[in-house]
């Protein structure tokens, strides 16, 4: 299964576009699950140490259905809207949040394949940032990162949104770059996956 978690509090462009990336693996056969941030309670990591003592985080809110698609996923997307040079806040608190899975199981994503999204408001408002930022945590991890290549999807999958929905439906350089990572994505999930 290919677990696409969209890191948008706004139902719009990075939405869209990660739900076009799931639409593209489930035509070429893979099974897909969508979780959003959107509507849901995950709170900061508080890194008070309790998950290494006790194998489980002390928060229980929405984190918990996000840790079990984590540990059943063979691939891992990340979309992110671009916030202030990087991953939004919810992301981030997702990535940190993690360290509970991995004191339970220090190798439970160790082999899965990741690739990122970044959608900007601007064409170059940040997203390579932003990939770095998913990048890091994949390979912190065990998590294989796939880019696009190189020649135009350096780190992943770049999208320039004009803050609007329309617009990122607009941009088909971004939505090359998609298909460029996907087809990465896909071939590595074929041939070498987990």
């Amino acid at each position: 299964m290919i677990l696409g978690i969209c890191g948008s509090p706004r139902r719009q462009a990075t939405e869209h576009v990660l739900e076009r990336a799931l639409s593209m693996l489930e035509d070429d056969g893979l099974e897909t699950e969508f979780f959003t941030v959107r509507g849901k309670n995950i709170s900061p990591c508080r890194h008070c140490d309790y998950c290494l003592r006790n194998k489980e985080c002390v928060l229980k809110d929405d984190m918990f259905p996000l840790y079990e698609l984590l540990r059943r996923a063979a691939g891992i997307i990340i979309a992110t809207p671009v916030y202030n040079g990087g991953v939004s806040a919810q992301i981030k608190a997702i990535m940190d949040r993690c360290r509970a899975l991995g004191a339970e199981d220090y190798d439970s994503l160790r082999g899965k394949v990741g690739m990122g999204i970044a959608v900007g408001g601007d064409r170059c408002g940040g997203q390579e940032p932003a990939l770095m930022q998913i990048h890091t945590f994949y390979i912190l991890n065990g998590v294989i990162p796939i880019s696009g290549g190189s020649f135009g999807a350096n780190l992943g999958a770049c999208f320039w949104s004009r803050d609007t929905l329309e617009g990122v439906k607009e941009d088909s350089y971004g939505f090359k770059t998609l298909k460029k990572t996907l087809g990465m994505f896909k071939r590595f999930l074929d041939s070498e996956g987990p």
